[in-house]
């Protein structure tokens, strides 16, 4: 046996009820000005919701604003649950919530609004991007079943919220049987399941396991790595989870960043990406970083790869692109030579990735990233960063 697992939260997590609320503010502030400067972190313990941080903008906005940004993303995520009282999830309305956001700093607009219109990166750090052939949307396995199940779990609990809560976590364990096989992304099958999903206290925990594990089996049933016979199925390990949301549990923004990512198959960057406008590059360069990778690994050069981007505040272009393809290059093409051609080819600056990805203008035509908070920054086909449109040029280097 050679094991690797990795997890996956609902957007009724208290960790994500934070990332969702902080990322409503940076939608609803952009699409009223799209050059407006968001640093929005967000807190939650109980029915107290704390929303701090920086905001530079011209708009005539008070703290009612945000107080109905926190409210509506609670009731969008599906918070209350018609089989629990307010003694074991969180009602929007009872929500306690203090504003103290704070004017950004006028020394980082120095470095971030430059002239001739380009934007210069809005902190130092780095980003990884990473992709595998292990999966169809070039994600690692175990993070791929365990967002699947998580999400087919989510929905059931919207549609049955009298016996089921939405504050989820799933996590999914593959068998690679050898340590050649997973460095050469071929897992054997799905070994096991684990799922905590609140439940209505009348409910009997044997009726609740079966319902879930009846969904789960169904969401895998045509798929190749599942066989009944070799899973193992945990679900609510103690017998009752009853309680839950944030009163059983506080949130934080950017507190989930390996199950926003890479579910630890590759290192995270130096920075949470919710909460933040495109000027912060832990946003906009951790997209930038994925798109390299996945179509490095689309276009056949290797099976996965690894890419970092980093960032000077202040300064437009990325101080170093780096890419690892672990051993797993078919190009003759050494990375070195790949990291130079992909620096050459593509300028990776703020307002290069902001315009092709379009991440100053969030809508209901392209994406918002309340939505994406709620699923994870990379992975899901339909985001602009996801697109396989630069295949052409990558494919020349094989």
């Amino acid at each position: 046996m050679y094991l690797y697992s990795s997890e996956s939260v609902s957007p009724g997590h208290p960790d994500k009820c934070a990332d969702i609320i902080a990322d409503t503010i940076v939608d609803r502030l952009l699409e009223l000005d799209k050059n407006a400067r968001v640093a929005a972190e967000v807190f939650i313990s109980g029915r107290h919701i704390i929303i701090g941080g920086e905001i530079k903008t011209d708009l005539p906005i008070d703290s009612g604003f945000y107080r109905l940004c926190a409210l509506d993303a609670l009731s969008s995520i599906g918070y209350p649950e018609a089989g629990f009282d307010e003694t074991q999830t969180l009602y929007p309305q009872t929500a306690d919530i203090q504003v103290l956001l704070s004017k950004q700093s006028s020394d980082i607009s120095i470095g971030v609004e430059l002239e001739g219109g380009d934007i210069g990166a809005g902190d130092q750090g780095m980003m990884i991007g990473f992709a595998t052939d292990e999966t169809p949307v070039f994600m690692p396995a175990a993070l791929h079943y365990s967002r699947l199940i998580r999400d087919e779990l989510y929905n059931f609990a919207l549609n049955n919220p009298e016996e089921f809560g939405i504050d989820i976590k799933t996590q999914v364990t593959l068998d690679y049987e050898t340590k050649k096989r997973f460095d050469s992304n071929r897992p054997s099958h799905i070994d096991t399941v684990v799922v905590a999903i609140p439940h209505n206290e009348n409910m009997n925990i044997r009726d609740v396991r079966q319902k879930v594990e009846k969904v789960i089996k169904q969401s895998l049933k045509d798929d190749p790595l599942f066989d009944e016979k070799k899973c193992r199925f945990f679900i609510d390990g103690t017998g009752r989870y009853v309680t839950h949301s944030t009163l059983a549990d506080s949130g934080m923004s950017g507190r989930k960043t390996v199950a926003d990512t890479y579910g630890g198959y590759a290192p995270t960057g130096g920075g949470a990406q919710s909460s933040k406008d495109y000027t912060k590059v832990d946003r906009s360069g951790l997209y930038a970083a994925r798109w390299l990778a996945k179509h490095i690994v689309a276009s056949g050069i290797a099976k996965k790869a690894i890419v970092e981007l980093a960032y000077v505040i202040g300064k437009p272009e990325p101080v170093n692109v780096t890419v690892n393809t672990l051993d797993t290059s078919v190009s003759t093409v050494s990375d070195e030579e790949l990291s130079l051609a992909i620096a050459e080819r593509f300028p990776l600056t703020p307002r290069w990735i902001t315009e092709k990805f379009g991440l100053d203008k969030p809508s209901k035509k392209s994406f918002f990233y309340a939505d994406i908070a709620g699923r994870g920054q990379v992975g899901y086909p339909s985001y602009p960063w996801e697109k396989i449109n630069e295949l052409e040029w990558f494919e020349k280097l094989l």
